[in-house]
């Protein structure tokens, strides 16, 4: 059976292991705070500024936008109503994540959790940035509409892995590690191959949504968001821009007891940490059989060490499995 995690170093420990570094603690908190800020900064951005500019046009021009076939004060409601669609989803993962985070004093119990006063509102715009990518990025990774796209850049990295574990005379799962591992779907699709799968991922923003929908979602298609929403350009159709998908395509824990009812399932654990620190220790010298990367060589500053930290955690014959574009972010 799939877990998400054994090994001590390989889980959050709350405030005993995060919390006694302040830049640590105050990326942590404004993570959180900004999917609790979300839905403010979306609707003021997204609709108030754009009704305080509609009604500032002359009555007779914003009645004639406002009636059919604009019907523009329609559309504003229905962004409000997608905005709140998607805050549910954010407020859902900072409900789960944020325990881990607080000191035992701080939860109540029978009570949601709350923010730390000296941290509520800490969140800057590109937390808030952050947030707002992460709920998009939902789509991707987790709706069945999404599915096209990760076939496209997950497929390749399965099936390479599929042909080394068929190439091989053991019968020993190999072990794989995803850096980058954003919201854990090739993580969690790895496992159900029958793959030991090691997330490695530095967002909070990406850790506290993947922990979420790995363990916390109660049932596959709890939420719907709309990925299309914030933005009123380059839509083909109004009702392109309000698409909205439900998440996840299918539960978890479900479909990792439905999976290990037919075959042996990996096991799976992610884990918090900068790729070049972490793997570059002595500790996961020759450590994995494969290091598979999606969209993660082109984050590096240093490519070369990228490329040697890799090297230094492989076993001997292992292998690099990579898709993605070279943008090169540095």
């Amino acid at each position: 059976m799939a877990r998400e995690a054994t090994d001590q170093e390989s889980e959050w420990h709350g405030v005993s292991e995060s919390m006694g570094d302040y830049e640590e603690t105050k990326v942590i908190f404004c993570a959180l705070d900004s999917f609790l800020q979300y839905a403010k900064v979306a609707h003021f951005n997204c609709t108030h500024l754009r009704r305080q500019s509609f009604y500032a046009l002359p009555q007779k021009q914003w009645q004639m936008l406002a009636a059919p076939p604009f019907n523009y004060l329609e559309t504003l409601n229905k962004v409000d109503d997608a905005i709140d669609s998607n805050a549910e989803l954010a407020r859902a993962i900072v409900k789960t994540g944020l325990p881990s985070f607080l000191n035992v004093e701080q939860i109540v119990p029978g009570q949601e959790p709350q923010m730390p006063a000296q941290w509520s509102g800490c969140a800057k715009h590109q937390d808030i940035d952050k947030a707002r990518s992460t709920i998009r990025q939902f789509y991707r990774d987790w709706s069945a509409e999404g599915r096209p796209e990760r076939e496209a850049c997950y497929g390749p990295v399965m099936r390479a892995l599929e042909a080394e574990k068929a190439s091989r005379t053991d019968f020993e799962p190999l072990k794989v590690l995803v850096p980058g591992a954003g919201l854990a779907r090739l993580v969690f699709e790895l496992c159900l191959k029958g793959f030991d799968t090691e997330g490695n991922e530095i967002s909070y923003h990406q850790l506290l949504a993947s922990s979420y929908i790995l363990n916390n979602c109660e049932s596959a298609g709890q939420h719907t968001i709309y990925p299309w929403v914030h933005t009123f350009s380059n839509h083909q159709t109004r009702a392109n821009h309000l698409r909205g998908y439900t998440v996840p395509d299918i539960h978890p824990a479900t479909e990792i007891a439905r999976v290990g009812r037919k075959h042996s399932v990996g096991q799976m654990s992610m884990v918090a940490a900068d790729f070049l620190c972490l793997y570059g220790d002595s500790e996961h010298a020759n450590s994995y059989d494969a290091v598979a990367s999606v969209f993660f060589l082109d984050t590096a500053p240093n490519l070369i060490r990228y490329l040697e930290t890799i090297f230094h955690c492989l076993k001997p014959g292992g292998i690099l499995v990579n898709i993605g574009p070279l943008l090169w972010h540095f």
